[in-house]
């Protein structure tokens, strides 16, 4: 999967993680999912979905590894996926 492919993805997954409160455009923006309106909630459903989906395990609150944006998400995929 290519990262522009994967970015989609993973903005669709935050848009359901939301209940589509946020859009896959205003992800894809590049802002702060904080910022957009995620709240807590929102990021458990999205760290879920995307371990379920990638099968890869996300901790939100790494030490010097944020991961509050749509770039971060995609640094972290493509460096499991490897």
């Amino acid at each position: 999967m290519g990262d522009t492919a994967l970015r989609e993805r993973i903005a669709e997954l935050v848009s359901e993680a939301t209940g589509g409160e946020v859009s896959a455009v205003d992800v894809l923006a590049g802002a702060s999912m904080i910022a957009l309106g995620v709240d807590s909630l929102g990021l458990l459903r999205l760290v879920d979905a995307i371990e379920l989906e990638y099968g890869v395990e996300i901790e939100l609150n790494r030490p010097g590894h944020p991961l509050d944006t749509l770039d971060d998400l995609v640094a972290l995929l493509a460096a499991a996926q490897g």
